[in-house]
């Protein structure tokens, strides 16, 4: 074994290092977990106990030179690379622009439509307690939406969680002003459920809500219908009975989307129709419940998922690329500003 050792210190004091590429064949040869120094070592351990200390003094000098050769050879790769030895003339390579979030694209363009009209955006926090999220919402204390399987409660406080609309903020604006109140409110949510191509347990959503004296259900009618048709480009709407615990009535509101393509039949299940978003008149509880005489105010409220609208607008069928980063996916949004 001290012949090898002998061997290998004259090979590595014969080895010459120019560039950067030979100090990494260097490094992987002899000092790697798979080079010749490692294999010496697991060797040394079958060395008779009588010859331990001649062979593992000649080992530490083998190691200490193949150390010294490698660090030595940095300042000689420094040296080569250094930035006086670069044209700075030639033309360097090509800095790719970034683009927009398709869900940012998609969000700024749902609230400068209804920035058109008078709403203003209203936000606040996503960490909320039971009152803004639930009760002052009219849900009652046994409705499922409370329940584990739906929500993501905070562990050590079992009043706060995670929003699961961005109507906990319609609460905290009733309380801070009296009508009129104009506003629509764009943010992130959270619900307890499985990811797929079609959920995810946090997505994106806008909410509107209008109060004033007489506002009717016609008004509402008549203001997604303006939004529909600056947005889509639709001009025929919807609205489809349905029950929300904080409106009332309650309304779905579709699009009829058409049958013009394959892709039409099979978004709208062959109907036409696509349901875009859920509406209703502000129920008298809900307008009591923060402060707001529901004798003299009446109002509506609706709300849509971004990524749904998105995906409509882009012909996206898979929820989850909004979360991927994936640039393959983000490529072809570049310019949308």
């Amino acid at each position: 074994m001290l012949d090898q050792i002998q061997q290998l210190l004259q090979q590595i004091a014969a080895i010459e290092i120019a560039n950067a590429e030979q100090a990494e064949q260097f490094r992987l040869q002899y000092l790697s977990r798979k080079g010749l120094l490692n294999d010496l070592f697991e060797q040394f351990k079958t060395v008779p106990n009588d010859q331990k200390k001649a062979v593992g003094q000649q080992l530490n000098v083998l190691k200490q030179a193949a150390q010294a050769k490698w660090e030595g050879s940095q300042s000689t790769v420094q040296q080569v690379a250094t930035p006086s030895q670069f044209d700075f003339s030639i033309p360097s390579a090509q800095t790719l622009a970034g683009s927009h979030h398709p869900l940012s694209i998609v969000q700024r363009d749902i609230v400068q439509i209804f920035e058109r009209i008078g709403f203003h955006v209203a936000e606040g926090p996503e960490i909320e307690d039971d009152w803004h999220v639930f009760s002052g919402l009219n849900f009652p204390p046994e409705h499922p939406a409370r329940d584990m399987q739906d929500t993501f409660f905070v562990q050590t406080h079992p009043d706060f969680l995670l929003r699961t609309h961005t109507s906990s903020v319609q609460v905290r604006e009733m309380e801070k002003q009296q009508p009129p109140i104009r506003i629509v409110m764009p943010g992130r949510v959270y619900r307890n459920e499985a990811i797929s191509a079609r959920a995810h347990c946090q997505f994106h959503q806008i909410e509107g809500l209008f109060i004033d004296e007489k506002v009717s259900f016609a008004d509402m009618k008549a203001t997604l219908l303006y939004f529909v048709q600056a947005f889509f480009g639709k001009a025929e709407i919807r609205l489809r009975p349905s029950y929300f615990p904080f409106t009332e009535p309650s309304a779905e509101l579709d699009v009829y989307w058409g049958l013009n393509s394959e892709a039409d039949h099979r978004i709208t299940k062959g109907t036409g129709w696509l349901e875009i978003m859920g509406c209703g008149m502000v129920d008298p509880n809900v307008l009591a419940a923060s402060g707001i005489d529901p004798e003299k105010y009446s109002g509506f409220a609706f709300g849509m998922g971004i990524e749904r609208i998105a995906m409509l607008r882009y012909q996206i069928d898979d929820l989850r690329h909004f979360f991927e980063n994936d640039v393959r996916f983000l490529a072809p949004f570049k310019g949308l500003f």
